[in-house]
């Protein structure tokens, strides 16, 4: 049964869906954005700002599903600026995994609204 998943720690949907829907052990989030769930507004001017609020609201919707970042299988990147800020968006990115336990990772320049960042993901609980 597919269960929605939400959690007042992140930001909530800017449309008609759900933060993440839990199904068969596995988590599928929305697309996730660098913004404050306190004040609403945008965190940072740099990637690597962004790119940490970014994580930091996954880990909400993660925890809300009793997950974490090691559950992690699948990511999805959106950068506005692709070949300017791919560097420190990795730099920012990859002290969220284990080197032995990365996620597979799709990254592609994308049109944001005002943002540098955008992340969804797949994590899955162990069978």
């Amino acid at each position: 049964m597919k269960q929605r998943i939400h959690t007042s720690e992140a930001p909530p949907p800017g449309g008609p869906y759900s933060q993440g829907v839990l199904w068969n052990g596995l988590l599928f989030t929305a697309g996730v954005v660098p913004i404050d769930p306190a004040t609403g507004l945008v965190v940072g001017t740099t990637i690597e700002e962004q790119t940490h609020q970014v994580m930091k609201n996954l880990r909400t919707i993660l925890q809300a599903a009793e997950m974490d970042f090691h559950h992690a299988i699948k990511v999805t990147v959106h950068l506005a600026r692709l070949l300017d800020d791919f560097a420190g968006f990795n730099r920012a990115y990859e002290s969220y995994f284990e080197p032995e336990n990365r996620p597979v990772r799709t990254t592609v320049g994308s049109a944001l609204n005002g943002i540098l960042v955008e992340i969804d993901l797949i994590a899955g609980k162990d069978s």
